[in-house]
């Protein structure tokens, strides 16, 4: 695996969001850069709030962390589906993530792996991918949202904070394997289709 690293480190608060249909739901799935340092704690990083701790955060879910090199295709798949008619850039935080990350892909990343922040304590643990949900199809802007992030397994993956410590942007991560028995990638498709045949 080549180097990875921290390209941003996000953070937001939880606020109304309007889903298909018009009903409105509390929400963290917005987030935003921060400049300097930030506390990565056992329980999240500070500064940073959840609105539904049934999916998101918690000891197991701290971190949510998101690789940058599918940020071309969400890209290109709102152009195709009319939410943009303009090759804009989706900015930091749009996925909900709290880490922008490079070089960490689902394909080759496994539950139980580890990521060691060099220059901090912090020590950081694969746990699981992120399942999508309405929220994240209400931002993307199109129905087919969440089929395509499980189809295509560009589902980010949630971390566990093993040891605290501080988190920036340019950080590099070094991995350290873990039992490597599930893929992140296999681990969504896993997940969604038990859902689908449950």
């Amino acid at each position: 695996m080549n180097m990875a690293r921290v390209l941003q480190v996000c953070v937001g608060t939880a606020r109304p969001l309007r889903l298909p249909g018009g009903r409105t739901l509390l929400s963290s799935i917005g987030k935003a850069p921060v400049a300097g340092t930030v506390m990565a704690r056992a329980l999240g990083l500070d500064g940073d709030e959840q609105a539904d701790l049934n999916v998101h955060g918690g000891l197991q879910k701290a971190v949510y962390a998101y690789p940058s090199e599918h940020m071309a295709f969400w890209r290109e798949q709102r152009r195709a589906h009319g939410v943009s008619i303009f090759d804009e850039a989706l900015p930091p935080g749009f996925m909900g993530e709290n880490l922008l990350v490079e070089g960490l892909l689902e394909s080759a990343l496994w539950i139980g792996d580890r990521l060691h922040v060099d220059g901090s304590a912090c020590v950081l643990r694969v746990t699981a991918p992120r399942e999508p949900c309405g929220k994240f199809t209400a931002v993307m802007g199109f129905a087919e949202a969440a089929r395509l992030m499980v189809r295509e397994a560009r589902c980010g993956f949630y971390l566990a904070v093993d040891a605290p410590g501080v988190l920036q942007a340019g950080a590099t991560l070094r991995l350290t394997p873990g039992l490597r028995g599930l893929r992140v990638a296999d681990a969504i498709r896993a997940k969604w289709a038990r859902h689908r045949h449950g």
